[in-house]
């Protein structure tokens, strides 16, 4: 089900740092260098495989850009949030 604006910016809080923007969650990582940006994607794509839910990505040297949104609901879903909270963890 997708969310509301409502539902979406109290679900924010529970993601420190990732913003809604343009139909997508996003957070931008900064990282040590290219090796750790690498090695950051990599633990990501393993979350993203286990969950069937994969998110877009950009690397610029030491930092990683991460959007997730559920296009199959072509909105944002409870499935975004919990994929955000595990990368959270990373």
């Amino acid at each position: 089900m997708v969310l509301n604006e409502k539902q979406i910016q109290t679900n924010l809080n529970q993601v420190l740092g990732w913003e809604y923007r343009n139909d997508y969650l996003t957070k931008t990582y900064k990282l040590a260098d290219f090796k750790a940006s690498l090695t950051f994607v990599n633990n990501v794509g393993e979350l993203a495989e286990e969950a069937d839910h994969h998110p877009d990505i950009v690397i610029q040297y030491n930092k990683v850009t991460l959007s997730v949104r559920t296009h199959d609901e072509d909105g944002i879903t409870n499935k975004d949030f919990s994929l955000a909270e595990k990368i959270e963890k990373l």
